[in-house]
């Protein structure tokens, strides 16, 4: 096999598999909005006519939300079983006022950065869910067969939850299981380093309700004399840190690792700039735990985060009110082996212990996640590590990622596959909202990495 014929292969159909992806970009597949329920449908058709055009035995399965695409192909060797994971699904487009263009009539522009795909789902996820699946087609023509044995799961609700994901991968497990689960939902380091991400955090979310008296107060007679529930859920929040930055719930870092000193050499030689980090945001000086870099502070550590807290009169003008709730929604990022529910026992415990008399608190929670973390000792890791820096003429490296993809975890729970988290976004994407693009720089490269680390492994 020549790995160049496919490389050359990828580059001529560049302009082709360009068209393909404007056409995927086209669908309205927002998943969280019933409106958009026969988009869901249409792309979830799509993916599964593109795959078996190429001759995997592909189909559309349904759940009780949007369906999934599952496919198979390859040979049964004895080289690794790959699974390809991504999501056909988008965000809403709120604030359309704020696009320059539809959202759902995407085109190649050229900017003053380079050339770009602009549209809704662009580099979330159907650019790159595409890169690997025109890699393979261009396998597939140069070679005639398969690389290895491959399975494609595709979902179309990981922007609403991926409420179905789990009970599926249950109920489907033998079929889905494989070697590694290759993850096309992440990005490069500071826009320019190919990257292989290997710890991502947990999430906990949880809402509370403080409730004082049974209604609205005049504070001109009931001030001084009655409790003010935003009084007590300000010190509350107020206690979850001490003046280092460090979370104060009893028992938060139990299971939370220190760095091994070889992935903290490899983190301090990216040289992240912190100062230019902060200061695109209006921000100059990094607030976590004081003894840490900022780049653990992003990757390995652990954090508690207010996300909206509310109570009183919040209209135009003044009321001289004493409210009868104040209410709070509250973060926790985790690493390591941090066990959520343990963590939610002991944070409502803590404010439970705080409230003075006459108070009482009420709960709401939002989910809870462990973090997940991928040994790289597998010698697959440095093949496509190698395969990376090889295209991309970058060293490429090992890296966290702040936020939380709960699909890694699960391959790794529920199937004993081992996920390899690889992606091709950049920083200014803008995923999530309006303009949203993914450089065609990533989608182009993207394609040939994937090319080049499944002949790694292969």
């Amino acid at each position: 096999m020549s790995l160049d014929a496919v490389l050359a292969r990828i580059d001529d159909d560049l302009p082709a598999a360009t068209e393909r992806l404007l056409d995927l970009l086209r669908i309205k597949s927002i998943s969280t909005d019933p409106a958009f329920k026969s988009d869901c449908q249409e792309a979830a058709d799509w993916l599964v006519n593109d795959l078996q055009s190429l001759g995997v035995d592909a189909q559309k399965r349904p759940t009780p939300g949007h369906p999934m695409v599952v496919g198979h192909a390859g040979p049964e060797t004895g080289k690794p079983h790959v699974l390809f994971y991504g999501h056909y699904d988008v965000q809403p487009v709120d604030p359309l006022n704020l696009w320059d263009r539809d959202p759902f009539d995407p085109a190649v522009e050229d900017t003053e950065k380079g050339t770009v795909i602009r549209g809704r789902g662009a580099a979330d996820d159907k650019g790159q869910l595409m890169t690997f699946m025109e890699a393979l087609r261009a396998w597939k023509e140069v070679e005639g067969d398969w690389p290895c044995r491959i399975t494609f799961f595709f979902e179309g609700e990981e922007e609403s939850g991926s409420p179905s994901l789990v009970p599926f991968m249950q109920e489907n497990a033998d079929e889905l299981r494989a070697d590694f689960a290759m993850i096309c939902d992440t990005g490069m380091f500071e826009s320019r380093t190919p990257s292989i991400v290997t710890m991502l955090r947990g999430l906990l979310g949880e809402e509370l309700t403080i409730t004082a008296p049974t209604k609205d107060l005049h504070s001109g007679m009931f001030g001084g004399i009655s409790i003010n529930p935003i009084r007590v859920l300000s010190r509350i929040i107020a206690a979850l840190h001490d003046e280092t930055g460090r979370i104060t719930v009893p028992g938060f870092y139990d299971g939370v690792p220190e760095l091994p000193d070889e992935l903290k050499a490899q983190w301090q030689g990216l040289a992240f700039d912190h100062a230019s980090f902060l200061g695109e945001v209006g921000l100059s000086h990094p607030a976590g735990e004081q003894d840490r870099t900022p780049l653990e502070m992003i990757w390995s550590r652990p954090t508690c985060d207010v996300n909206g807290i509310w109570g009183g009169y919040q209209g135009d003008g003044f009321k001289t009110v004493l409210p009868s709730q104040a209410s709070a929604k509250i973060s926790f990022r985790l690493v390591g082996d941090q066990d959520p529910l343990a963590i939610r026992e002991s944070f409502r415990k803590m404010v439970e212990d705080m409230l003075p008399e006459d108070c009482s608190v009420a709960w709401k929670d939002h989910g809870a996640s462990r973090a997940s973390v991928t040994p790289t000792d597998d010698p697959a890791f440095a093949a496509a590590l190698k395969a990376l820096t090889d295209e991309w003429q970058v060293p490429a490296a090992y890296i966290g990622c702040g936020g939380s993809i709960p699909i890694a975890g699960h391959f790794s729970k529920i199937l004993d596959t081992t996920p390899m988290l690889i992606g091709f976004g950049k920083d200014d994407d803008q995923i999530h909202s309006p303009n949203e693009k993914y450089d065609m720089e990533s989608f182009h490269k993207g394609i040939r990495s994937w090319a080049r680390i499944l002949d790694a492994l292969s």
